[in-house]
């Protein structure tokens, strides 16, 4: 791995769950998404793979997407998929999911406004 990035694709970091199945192997393994672009991911996690590995990952709201290992150091593993995907379809939003923000991630802060309070449902 050089230590010049030299991609010229756009990548975020995400903080999801997905599960690799290495190529040969029946039962898959549960991994950290560091980054997730178009066309390839890092992943962290307990898993062991070889550069050139085939490998299938399961994506949540993208399904499976086969790719081959990139690189691999430490923890961490390169992933580059065998066609492009679209990223932005794993990204999560509390928009249709759910109402509002969890009760641990409100702000703590009052409105501005005096006639915005309201009770909130719990």
């Amino acid at each position: 791995m050089s230590a010049i990035d030299t991609r010229d694709f756009k990548r975020d970091s995400i903080f999801q769950m997905a599960d690799v199945r290495l190529e040969g192997s029946v039962a898959s393994d549960r991994v950290k998404i560091r980054n997730l672009s178009d066309k390839g991911m890092m992943i962290e996690g307990a898993i062991i793979a070889a550069t050139g590995q085939r490998v299938v990952v399961t994506i949540k709201k993208i399904g499976d997407v086969g790719g081959v290992v990139a690189w691999s150091q430490s923890a961490r593993v390169g992933i580059s998929f065998d066609e492009p995907i679209d990223a932005s379809k794993a990204r999560t939003s509390l928009y249709g999911e759910m109402p509002e923000a969890p009760r641990y991630a409100r702000p703590a802060v009052a409105p501005a406004e005096p006639s915005k309070w309201a009770p909130r449902k719990i």
